[in-house]
């Protein structure tokens, strides 16, 4: 027998507000049971996909985003093409972090979100094709 990842778990200080940009990065919807100012905000994945779970947690995130973590999402556009959706995201509220794209159009870009957490622009499908 073997366990099914249910839900990507995200600590966090507002799960609301983190949830909403979330959101607006995979294009899934938030709850309907979910509201403003709830401590737990559930984003639901088309299956059989985990969704995202976002937990406020009383302690604070680290000033350096590499430190302790040791988990970070991949996130890949499904309609344009990586340098467009880091500047998409941008515009909803994330920040760079590390720039790895190289000359020959490989590599990624690390971004943080809202709360600092690090995850991953890699190119489209049709980029890699």
């Amino acid at each position: 027998m073997v366990a099914t990842v249910r839900h990507i778990t995200v600590d966090c200080a507002n799960a609301y507000e983190l949830a909403r940009f979330w959101s607006e990065v995979t294009g899934w919807p938030i709850s309907d049971q979910d509201e403003p100012g709830d401590a737990e905000v559930l984003l639901e994945a088309p299956a059989p996909m985990p969704g995202m779970l976002f937990i406020q947690v009383p302690e604070g995130k680290h000033s350096e985003p590499r430190t302790g973590r040791r988990i970070h999402l991949d996130v890949i556009p499904t309609d344009r093409t990586r340098d467009e959706e880091v500047e998409r995201l941008k515009g909803i509220g994330a920040a760079g972090y590390e720039d790895h794209r190289k000359p020959d159009g490989t590599g990624w870009v690390t971004m943080a979100d809202p709360e600092g957490n690090l995850f991953c622009v890699e190119r489209s499908a049709a980029e890699r094709a």
